[in-house]
C-alpha cells in the first residue's frame, strides 16, 4: 500500500477541504473537536465515553496506523479550511473480498454543507483506483438521516436492514446497510 500511503498523506478535494491520513500530530485537535460535540455525537457513536483525553485519541490514531500498515482500514482526518472537521475512512478493508466498510463523523458546525458527500465521493475513488476494492460498504442507523442521505446521494443501493446491529449506550440500533458496486 506504499502508493497509496504517498497518495494519502494529504488530498485536497476542493480549495477549501482536504483529508488527510490521520498522524498522532492531529489527536489534540481532533480531541478537542470530539469533546466540545459530545453531545451531539453521543445519539450515534458507542465509543465517546472512552475518549476521555487527548492521549485516547492519539492512541486510537497510532492502532489505526497499524492497521492501515498492514491493509486493513484507513482513518483520515477531514480538514474545512484548515480545521479539523471530523474524521472518516475505511473502518474495515476485506481484501480478500474486495469490500471496504465507510465510516464517518462531523463536527456539528460543519453538517449540512456537502463536506462529507465530497470525502466520501473521494473515499469512493481511492477504493476503485487505489485499493482496486469492487464493493464500498456503509452502515447508518436508521434513524440517523443526515448520515443515511450521504449513500443515498451518492447512488449506492439499500441492501436491507440490520436488527439490534449495534448498542449505543443503553439502545439498540438497527443499522440501512448501503453498498455500492466498483466494478
Amino acid at each position: 500500500m506504499t502508493g497509496t500511503l504517498k497518495k494519502m498523506f494529504s488530498r485536497k478535494i476542493t480549495p477549501n477541504l482536504e483529508i488527510r491520513l490521520s498522524l498522532p500530530q492531529y489527536a489534540d485537535e481532533i480531541f478537542a473537536v470530539t469533546d466540545s460535540n459530545r453531545s451531539f455525537l453521543r445519539e450515534w457513536l458507542p465509543w465517546l465515553d472512552s475518549v476521555n483525553k487527548s492521549d485516547d485519541t492519539r492512541n486510537f490514531i497510532r492502532e489505526q496506523l497499524h492497521r492501515f500498515a498492514r491493509g486493513e482500514a484507513i482513518h483520515v482526518t477531514i480538514f474545512s479550511e484548515g480545521a479539523v472537521a471530523g474524521v472518516a475512512g475505511y473502518n474495515e478493508i476485506d481484501s480478500v473480498n474486495g469490500i471496504g466498510y465507510i465510516g464517518y463523523w462531523l463536527a456539528e458546525k460543519y453538517n449540512g454543507k456537502g463536506i462529507m458527500t465530497r470525502v466520501v465521493l473521494d473515499l469512493i475513488t481511492i477504493a476503485r483506483d487505489d485499493l482496486k476494492l469492487q464493493k464500498v460498504d456503509i452502515r447508518c442507523a436508521t434513524e440517523n438521516t443526515r448520515s443515511r442521505a450521504i449513500p443515498e446521494r451518492l447512488g449506492f443501493t439499500h441492501e436491507g436492514t440490520l436488527r439490534r446491529a449495534e448498542r449505543v449506550y443503553d439502545e439498540w440500533l438497527d443499522h440501512e446497510v448501503y453498498a455500492l458496486l466498483l466494478t
